[in-house]
């Protein structure tokens, strides 16, 4: 590529000069290439160890005028083919134009002024995408691809110098991080080393410190390590690995393929080293942190943050801590943990307003809100840009009323009330009579235990007291702290909630701290509408949703009538047509019937969104993947807190029994309703931490009766019976039933265990856990969990399938193995979309991934026996459409072993079957079967196609060699150029060329003899042989010895059938006759001592002894009465040993897919267009 003309003093300073004009030098670096000696492995090794653009730039051209020793280095190359592109343009274009100056340093003036022009000119025209990174870092991308062989598409992230482990010796050199790739590359004193891990393939990833590996990365797979030390920044390089395992991870579980994100902010300065795509993962890390904090939305983008100080009025001081700012909300977190926390939504604010500086007060800024609170920031080092800032996001916040004031002394008399705007009525009166959801239904009004509300025993009366006191402490909490989405949160919040939420705040309160009452300000109506749209709709969610209706909560009365029932049913219904990812998972239903109880149906609606998409992610997916990863944290946090109850729970294997119904229905299905409730404020305020805390705490009580236990069902049951009699003393509710502690009561049920205490245990003995820490051990389980559901996804499909296929079971998980690598290539490398759609998680495994025409082509000129040189594409399409029976240009994996066992492992018949049916439609498109084939017929034949294949599925899929239709002349004669392409390439090819043609001479004679019996037959009996062909056939048998009366036998037939190749120029499949073109219908059956690629496309090898013959046959067309059976073709071949051997041989897939599994590096170099193919051949060999 062009470069700004840069300095050289030193031109042959460890370069050669390959070429040299009067004004340029085109030079080769010293170590690259072939040859090079001792100085040349010298070279090459410090490019390698050494930071330099040289390094990545084997090739440059300089500038030079005259007797000057001054050079100008005016471009750079990776590859020949690119420096002697530049070379060309330059002798092309300015080497006359040059000549006219008088003075060297016009001509130096003037080239670097056109190099400078070039490259603007380039800039201007190029991507912007690309000019965002800088110089240096695009030359690594470009030496990675080289190195690698990876195509334009493969992005690199970053790269670092360290060391890699290989055995005991460390080798140095570079790591490149790419989106889908861990690459290493060494080279030192001519030893190179050279690794590519895909990041799909990673299971573990760990910072380790040993005596042998300090302060080192560990890298597993499934079956390697791979160890990597010496990094200058340790920490960063292991967060960017994180990310882009995790991304590979949602890569497998979602098939979502990564997309840079293209409205980042150009950075204010160059980053050195730093690209795009690295700036866009550590943005996305900001942006999940700060959503997590503060529960916030997908779509919420961290601007920028800053230190400040807050002034807290309820504590009288200035707060120390961050103010977070964002396209929709202004943060603020102390810097000391629970000190104090707030939210105010930009749709809130009213007046933002900068107030005098002072020493006491520096750089103040006021922010008031519509509920007539007023938040005082200070120590603010760039307020005129925040405020900047904070002024834009609210210019674009919809249906908000601010001012921003640089001074101002008095807030606006015009303030809005202090009530958020009211929603739109949804036309009452317009209602449609079938509507499903209204603001006028009792549920969306009030949460169901309100609708139901029982009268208050009296000997509740102390419990209403108490009840009323915490809604008094709630109140005095709001005066001071205030309320609503803009309230602080501190340490005395977190204290009411362990308390216990009156039942009269429980929903609001859910809504607030889940952050759900954010979505539903911003999503006015979309509830109801979602709910029209779903309702009515039959799928297999809303068939689960129906079976499990009554399921939910069955001992409540508020579930015991229609009212509650169809709350549930619409609520979950909607949910499941907003996210068909998720759709329905049960437990879902248990948890939606406890929201419904104390929030109206949209609150309810909003904190299930919360639920699945934010604090519990992933956990009701068709896998419960998240279920799955937390239950792995929770075994992991019982190693560290409970080492010896771990062990032996690990024996009997209880953890991972009991634990996932606890966290799916957070304690709900196992504990007493009005108890675990109380795990649900908690839980709605902390997160999954209290979970976490609380479990743990659960096995710290039962301890001594745990580890007297001698299997899993006495462990269960003591577990069970424990959380039955968790009570909470202070309901107000009428008492519910647990049906769980009805039937495992006994005689003699154990002691009451007071669900306060329970909480309060928890925070006592495991209150240190933190967030962070949970979500970096969540990161290690989910690399366990989704590969081992990938293994178990593969042992599925291989069990599903080994009874009808005769491969061994390694042998079928290689070839799944590779089968899906197809699949996920397709994903990051391909058009992302359509592999998406390929992708169905809610299919069996066995039909999940699938791949097209082209894809399959690859695997099996990889895989398949029959290897035909140029005619194996067209024989891997006709495979394909065979294979392809629901017609929708994709096949999955039992599709694909079919095929591939057939041609393998299948006795003669078998493969003379599948290579009979390949010539046949809808194997083949002949010319007859697509001219017979009209337009206006297709939905007829179509129509009757799939009424065979309907009553084909209701039948025994046994299929007799008599069923299989008669096949044609055409047919026949692209079977036999199939099989002459088949043999070429044998080690018995000249015995095979005489069998075949043979057997195709028998086989034509037997074609012409079943024309007479047949209808439709020529009443000619006799053929006369043109007098050419007669007169050379006693020559071609002389010549040909015995290897030409078949030969002869097969061109008189030929002739006597006036065989010839269907014009060019006929209508037919696309594919086919551009396939088909290779080699002749005539050179099918030519003399066996010809090889295959010796053979002209024109080639008439029946003797025509003048033109004027081939001219009188080149208009006929094949014989439609033609025709002959399976049953004769697999007869005639029995006649041939030499045809039989090779039919009966068994072919050993596993030597193939060895080899498969080495050329997929290769794979990835040809996909590249650059010269330097056998260069990187040399890299990967």
């Amino acid at each position: 590529m062009w470069i700004t003309p840069e300095e050289v003093l030193l031109a042959n300073a460890l370069w050669v000069s390959e070429r040299a004009n009067p004004y340029f030098i085109l030079q080769r670096r010293k170590g690259h290439g072939r040859g090079g000696g001792i100085t040349g492995l010298l070279v090459g090794t410090l490019d390698v160890v050494l930071d330099s653009s040289a390094r990545v730039a084997p090739y440059r051209i300089l500038h030079q005028t005259g007797e000057s020793q001054i050079f100008w280095n005016i471009a750079c190359g990776s590859s020949r083919k690119e420096i002697t592109e530049h070379w060309e343009w330059l002798e092309t274009n300015l080497l006359q134009t040059l000549s006219i100056f008088d003075n060297d340093d016009d001509i130096t003036t003037f080239v670097k002024g056109k190099i400078q022009g070039i490259i603007a000119e380039e800039n201007k025209s190029g991507k912007p995408q690309e000019d965002e990174d800088p110089g240096k870092f695009r030359e690594a991308e470009l030496k990675m691809r080289k190195l690698f062989g990876m195509p334009e598409e493969e992005k690199l992230v970053n790269y670092y110098p360290c060391s890699y482990w290989k055995g005991r010796v460390p080798r140095q050199g570079w790591i490149y991080l790419s989106v889908n790739h861990l690459c290493f590359y060494s080279f030192l004193l001519g030893k190179e080393v050279s690794l590519v891990v895909q990041w799909t393939d990673v299971t573990q990833l760990d910072k380790n410190a040993t005596l042998v590996f300090p302060e080192s990365i560990r890298v597993s797979t499934r079956g390697t390590e791979h160890f990597f030390s010496m990094f200058l920044n340790i920490n960063e390089t292991f967060k960017l690995m994180e990310q882009l395992a995790n991304i590979a991870m949602r890569q497998l579980l979602d098939n979502e393929s990564f997309s840079a994100d293209r409205s980042l902010p150009k950075p204010c300065k160059t980053l050195k080293n730093v690209s795009a795509l690295k700036r866009d993962l550590d943005a996305r890390a900001k942006n999940e942190r700060y959503r997590a904090l503060f529960r916030l939305t997908q779509d919420e983008r961290l601007d920028g943050h800053t230190d400040c100080t807050l002034w807290t009025p309820f504590a009288k001081m200035h707060v120390v801590g961050q103010m977070f700012v964002s396209n929709n909300y202004i943060c603020f977190a102390s810097r000391e943990e629970d000190l104090c926390q707030l939210i105010i939504p930009l749709r809130e604010v009213t007046i933002v307003e900068k107030a005098d500086s002072s020493s006491v007060l520096p750089s103040p800024l006021s922010i008031s809100t519509k509920n007539k609170m007023t938040f005082l920031f200070a120590n603010l080092k760039d307020r005129d840009f925040l405020v900047q800032r904070i002024s834009d996001f609210l210019q674009r916040t919809p249906d908000s009323f601010h001012i921003c004031h640089c001074f101002q002394e008095n807030p606006s008399p015009s303030t809005p009330p202090s009530l958020p705007p009211s929603p739109p009525v949804l036309g009452l009166g317009e209602m449609p009579q079938n509507q499903h959801y209204s603001p006028s239904l009792p549920t969306a009004k009030k949460g169901l235990l309100q609708i139901y509300q029982q009268d208050v025993p009296e000997e509740l009366g102390p419990k209403v007291t108490r009840e009323k006191m915490k809604e008094e402490s709630w109140n005095i909490h709001f005066f001071e702290f205030g309320r609503g989405v803009c309230m602080y949160r501190t340490s005395k919040t977190r204290e009411l909630v362990l308390n216990g939420i009156p039942e009269s705040l429980r929903g609001e309160l859910w809504l607030l701290f889940s952050g759900a009452q954010n979505e539903m300000a911003t999503h006015t109506g979309y509830y109801a509408s979602l709910v029209e749209q779903a309702m009515g709709k039959c799928t297999l969610a809303t068939e689960e949703i129906e079976r499990d209706l009554h399921r939910s909560m069955p001992e409540h009365h508020a579930f015991q009538n229609e009212m509650g029932i169809a709350a549930l049913r619409r609520v979950l219904t909607a949910y499941a047509y907003r996210n068909p990812t998720i759709g329905y998972c049960q437990a879902m239903n248990i948890v939606t019937s406890v929201l419904l109880l104390y929030c109206t149906e949209e609150e309810a609606f909003w904190l299930l969104v919360a639920l699945c998409e934010r604090m519990l992610p992933d956990y009701y997916n068709t896998r419960v993947v998240g279920a799955l990863v937390d239950q792995g944290v929770f075994e992991e946090l019982t190693r560290e807190c409970l080492p010896l109850l771990y062990e032996h729970m690990q024996d009997l294997g209880v953890i991972s029994t009991i634990s996932l119904s606890w966290f799916l229905t957070l304690f709900l299905s196992v504990m007493p309703f009005d108890s675990a409730v109380l795990l649900v404020d908690c839980f709605f305020y902390e997160g999954i931490k209290v979970i976490f805390q609380v479990a743990l705490a659960v096995l710290h009580a039962n301890m001594d009766q745990l580890l007297s236990c001698s299997d899993e069902g006495e462990a269960m049951t003591i577990l069970g019976r424990y959380l039955d009699n968790v009570v909470n003393k202070q309901t107000v509710s009428s008492p519910i039933p647990h049906l769980h502690a009805l039937l495992t009561s006994g005689n003699n049920p154990p002691p009451e265990i007071d669900v306060f205490e329970l909480i309060k245990a928890s925070y006592e003995k495991f209150g240190s856990l933190r967030a962070d820490v949970i979500e970096q051990m969540r990161f290690k389980q989910r690399l366990k969990v989704i590969q081992s559901l990938e293994d178990t996804a593969k042992r599925s499909v291989v069990r599903a399938i080994m009874t009808e296929s005769a491969f061994s079971i390694e042998e079928l998980e290689e070839l799944y193995v590779l089968f899906k690598a197809k699949h996920i290539m397709s994903c990051y490398w391909g058009a992302s979309s359509t592999a998406a759609e390929r992708h169905d998680p809610s299919l069996p495994y066995l039909e999940q991934y699938r791949i097209d025409s082209g894809q399959f082509t690859q695997l099996f000129s990889a895989l398949a026996p029959w290897s035909c040189g140029l005619h194996t594409n067209t024989l891997s399409s006709r495979l394909f459409r065979l294979l392809d029976q629901n017609k929708d240009s994709l096949i999955n994996f039992k599709e694909f072993v079919t095929g591939l066992s057939g041609m393998c492992h299948g006795d003669m018949t078998e493969k003379l079957k599948l290579l009979y049916r390949l010539h046949l439609p809808p194997g083949m498109f002949t010319v007859t079967e697509t001219l017979r084939n009209r337009p206006w017929k297709e939905c007829n034949s179509d129509y009757k196609y799939y009424l065979r294949m309907w009553a084909k599925e209701k039948e025994p899929k046994k299929e007799s060699i008599k069923d299989l239709p008669r096949m044609n002349q055409e047919q026949f004669i692209e079977m036999c150029k199939t099989l002459y392409n088949m043999f070429s390439e044998d080690p018995m090819e000249q015995e095979l060329y005489h069998g075949i043609a043979t057997v195709a001479s028998l086989l034509l004679r037997i074609g012409e003899v079943g024309k007479k019996f047949t209808n439709n037959g020529s009443k000619k009996t006799e053929v006369q042989l043109p007098p050419a062909v007669d007169a050379l056939q006693p020559e071609r048998e002389d010549s040909s010895g015995e290897g030409g009366s078949g030969q002869s036998l097969v061109s008189k037939a030929l002739a006597e059938a006036q065989l010839e190749t269907p014009p060019a120029t006929a209508a037919g499949s696309d594919e086919e006759a551009k396939d088909d073109t290779s080699v002749s219908s005539y050179s099918v059956v030519s003399a066996g001592s010809l090889q295959c690629e010796d053979i002209a496309d024109d080639t008439v090898l029946i003797g025509c002894a003048s033109g004027d013959a081939v001219d009188r046959r080149r208009g006929s067309v094949p014989d439609a009465d033609w025709s002959i059976t399976f049953e004769q073709v697999l007869a005639s071949f029995l006649t041939e040993t030499s045809l039989v051997d090779y039919f009966e041989k068994k072919h050993d897939i596993q030597s193939k897919i060895t080899a498969c599994k080495s050329l997929r590096a290769v794979e990835r170099q040809i996909s590249t267009s650059t010269d330097s193919f056998s260069t990187i051949m040399g890299f990967t060999t």
